[in-house]
C-alpha cells in the first residue's frame, strides 16, 4: 500500500516551501477547503486524511500503531518524505496540532513553522493549576456515551464542537462527518485523543509556532492556548473572536489573515 493511498494524499501548488494541512477528530481534509486554496499560489500544499478518517484506507488502521499520537506523527513524516519540497509548515487542527508538534520534535530540521488551530496539549484538568477544560469524570462519561450510542453521541456533540450559532449548515456538516466515520475506529481514536497528555513534550518543540485560539471554545479553552504559549519556546498566541472549535470553517478569513501575518514575520 502506498502512502498516497493510505492517507488519501492530495497535492496542489508548486512553491519552494510546503504547507501541509492536517484535520481534527471526526473530520477529513475537506474541512480545509476555505483556507488551503489561499496558499496554493505561494506554497506546495498537501492535504491528507488521518488513517481511519475520510477516504483513507481503513484497512491500514493498526490499533497498536495508532494507540498513541506518535503513530500519526510518523505517518505525517512519511507523507512529507514522499511529497514535500523544501522546508515545511504544518497546519494542524485540534488533535492534529499535537500530531504536528510531535513531528517537529522527531525531525526539527524539516520544519520552518507550525500553526496550531484550536490546540490542547491535555484535555483533562490536573488539579494542580492546569485547566484543560474537563474533569476526568467528564471524559469518562463522554467515552462511555460514545460506546453506548455512537450516532446519538455524534448528533449531540458535533454541533457543540462546531459552535458557529449563526451558521447551522456548518453544524450539520460536522455532524454528518462524525457519523460517516467507522464507529469502532472513531471510538478508539477518541480515547487516544481525549486521554492524551503531551504537556511534557511541548517545550521540546523549538519550531516557530502560531497558536490560533478561539475566544469561546468548548473543547480547547483559552487556558489551553495560554499553557502552550507559555511552554513553547518560540510561539505567538492569536485569539480569534469566534464561538466554537473550528475557526478554519466558521472564521476562515480571520484565521488566514493571522497565518499570513505570522508567516510574513517568520519567513522574513
Amino acid at each position: 500500500m502506498t502512502v498516497q493511498v493510505r492517507n488519501n494524499v492530495r497535492v496542489s501548488g508548486n512553491g519552494g516551501a510546503t504547507m501541509v494541512f492536517s484535520h481534527g477528530f471526526g473530520c477529513d481534509q475537506a474541512m480545509w477547503r476555505f483556507m488551503a486554496p489561499a496558499f496554493v499560489d505561494r506554497f506546495r500544499v498537501i492535504n491528507y486524511d488521518l488513517v481511519g478518517s475520510g477516504r483513507s484506507d481503513l484497512s491500514a488502521y493498526d490499533r497498536t500503531r495508532y494507540d498513541t499520537l506518535h503513530g500519526y506523527a510518523d505517518d505525517l513524516l512519511e507523507i512529507l518524505d514522499e511529497f514535500a519540497t523544501g522546508p515545511v509548515i504544518t497546519v494542524g487542527h485540534s488533535v492534529s496540532s499535537m500530531i504536528g508538534m510531535l513531528a517537529t520534535i522527531k525531525a526539527p530540521e524539516r520544519f520552518l513553522a507550525q500553526v496550531m488551530v484550536a490546540p490542547s496539549a491535555c484535555y483533562i484538568n490536573d488539579g494542580a493549576g492546569y485547566v484543560g477544560g474537563f474533569d476526568r469524570a467528564d471524559i469518562d462519561e463522554l467515552l462511555e456515551t460514545m460506546e453506548a450510542n455512537f450516532i446519538g453521541w455524534s448528533g449531540s456533540l458535533a454541533p457543540a464542537i462546531m459552535g458557529a450559532p449563526t451558521q447551522p449548515a456548518l453544524r450539520d456538516e460536522l455532524t454528518e462527518s462524525f457519523c460517516r466515520n467507522d464507529p469502532d475506529i472513531a471510538k478508539h481514536f477518541a480515547r487516544v485523543t481525549f486521554l492524551s497528555d503531551h504537556r511534557a513534550d511541548v517545550p521540546q518543540s523549538t519550531t516557530p509556532t502560531l497558536i490560533l485560539q478561539c475566544s469561546e471554545d468548548l473543547i480547547a479553552p483559552r487556558s489551553a492556548g495560554d499553557f502552550l504559549h507559555r511552554s513553547l519556546p518560540r510561539s505567538r498566541l492569536h485569539v480569534i473572536d469566534n464561538i466554537g472549535h473550528c475557526p478554519h470553517l466558521s472564521a476562515p478569513t480571520a484565521s488566514s489573515r493571522a497565518m499570513d501575518a505570522f508567516l510574513a514575520e517568520t519567513l522574513d
